[in-house]
Protein backbone atom coordinates (compact mmCIF):
# COMPACT_ATOMS: atom_id res chain seq x y z
CA UNK A 1 0.00 0.00 0.00
CA UNK A 2 1.27 3.40 -0.66
CA UNK A 3 -0.72 5.76 1.45
CA UNK A 4 0.54 8.08 4.84
CA UNK A 5 -1.61 10.30 6.96
CA UNK A 6 -0.11 14.05 5.11
CA UNK A 7 -1.88 16.50 8.17
CA UNK A 8 -4.83 15.92 10.56
CA UNK A 9 -7.14 18.83 10.12
CA UNK A 10 -8.64 21.01 13.10
CA UNK A 11 -11.95 22.89 12.48
CA UNK A 12 -12.22 26.11 14.57
CA UNK A 13 -14.77 29.49 14.29
CA UNK A 14 -11.15 31.52 15.42
CA UNK A 15 -8.52 30.67 12.83
CA UNK A 16 -6.11 33.36 14.47
CA UNK A 17 -6.30 32.02 18.29
CA UNK A 18 -6.56 28.14 17.02
CA UNK A 19 -3.40 28.66 15.02
CA UNK A 20 -1.84 30.19 17.69
CA UNK A 21 -2.95 27.70 20.11
CA UNK A 22 -1.75 24.84 18.41
CA UNK A 23 1.29 26.69 17.48
CA UNK A 24 1.88 27.20 21.10
CA UNK A 25 0.93 23.27 22.02
CA UNK A 26 3.18 21.50 19.03
CA UNK A 27 5.89 24.03 18.37
CA UNK A 28 5.10 23.18 14.95
CA UNK A 29 5.47 26.50 12.09
CA UNK A 30 3.21 28.21 10.05
CA UNK A 31 4.37 26.61 6.37
CA UNK A 32 1.20 28.45 4.15
CA UNK A 33 -2.08 29.48 4.89
CA UNK A 34 -5.12 31.30 2.60
CA UNK A 35 -8.14 32.45 3.85
CA UNK A 36 -9.70 29.04 4.40
CA UNK A 37 -6.87 27.87 6.98
CA UNK A 38 -3.24 27.34 8.04
CA UNK A 39 -1.06 24.40 7.38
CA UNK A 40 1.01 24.52 10.55
CA UNK A 41 4.10 21.71 9.86
CA UNK A 42 6.62 19.99 12.29
CA UNK A 43 10.05 21.99 11.85
CA UNK A 44 11.90 19.02 12.07
CA UNK A 45 9.28 17.69 9.27
CA UNK A 46 9.40 14.74 11.24
CA UNK A 47 5.52 14.24 12.55
CA UNK A 48 2.38 14.96 9.98
CA UNK A 49 1.03 18.28 9.67
CA UNK A 50 -1.40 20.10 10.96
CA UNK A 51 -4.85 21.90 8.86
CA UNK A 52 -6.59 24.58 11.00
CA UNK A 53 -9.49 25.20 9.09
CA UNK A 54 -11.96 28.40 9.27
CA UNK A 55 -15.44 26.62 9.43
CA UNK A 56 -19.00 28.49 9.86
CA UNK A 57 -20.36 26.22 12.58
CA UNK A 58 -19.63 25.97 16.33
CA UNK A 59 -18.47 22.59 17.22
CA UNK A 60 -21.69 20.25 18.79
CA UNK A 61 -21.22 17.26 20.51
CA UNK A 62 -17.79 15.01 20.86
CA UNK A 63 -15.53 14.69 18.07
CA UNK A 64 -15.06 11.38 16.43
CA UNK A 65 -11.70 11.43 16.10
CA UNK A 66 -8.83 13.32 17.90
CA UNK A 67 -4.92 13.46 18.40
CA UNK A 68 -2.98 11.75 21.15
CA UNK A 69 -0.08 13.63 22.50
CA UNK A 70 2.85 11.82 23.75
CA UNK A 71 5.17 12.92 26.59
CA UNK A 72 7.31 11.85 28.89
CA UNK A 73 5.70 14.52 31.70
CA UNK A 74 1.95 14.02 31.22
CA UNK A 75 1.06 16.08 34.49
CA UNK A 76 3.36 18.90 33.24
CA UNK A 77 2.65 19.20 29.38
CA UNK A 78 -1.49 19.07 30.65
CA UNK A 79 -1.03 22.38 33.17
CA UNK A 80 0.85 24.10 30.04
CA UNK A 81 -1.53 23.46 27.92
CA UNK A 82 -4.03 24.50 30.30
CA UNK A 83 -2.41 27.54 30.80
CA UNK A 84 -2.88 28.07 26.43
CA UNK A 85 -6.35 27.77 26.71
CA UNK A 86 -7.25 24.06 27.08
CA UNK A 87 -9.73 23.04 29.26
CA UNK A 88 -9.45 19.54 30.71
CA UNK A 89 -12.70 16.92 29.80
CA UNK A 90 -11.65 14.11 32.20
CA UNK A 91 -8.30 12.06 33.89
CA UNK A 92 -7.58 8.86 33.26
CA UNK A 93 -4.20 6.74 34.84
CA UNK A 94 -1.69 7.72 31.97
CA UNK A 95 -3.92 9.74 30.09
CA UNK A 96 -6.22 13.47 30.02
CA UNK A 97 -8.43 14.52 27.89
CA UNK A 98 -8.36 17.90 26.72
CA UNK A 99 -10.30 20.59 24.91
CA UNK A 100 -9.04 23.25 22.64
CA UNK A 101 -10.47 26.55 22.68
CA UNK A 102 -12.88 25.43 19.95
CA UNK A 103 -14.47 22.92 22.27
CA UNK A 104 -12.07 20.05 19.98
CA UNK A 105 -11.16 16.99 22.38
CA UNK A 106 -7.56 15.28 22.15
CA UNK A 107 -5.64 13.51 24.96
CA UNK A 108 -2.13 14.15 26.44
CA UNK A 109 -0.80 10.66 27.18
CA UNK A 110 2.22 9.13 29.02
CA UNK A 111 4.91 8.05 26.47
Amino acid sequence: MSIRIGNVGIDTNDLPRATAFWQAVTGYQLASSDESGNYLEDPAKAGVGLWVQLVPEPATGKNRLHLDLFTADPAAEVARIRGLGASEVRAFDGWTVLADPDGNQFCVVAA
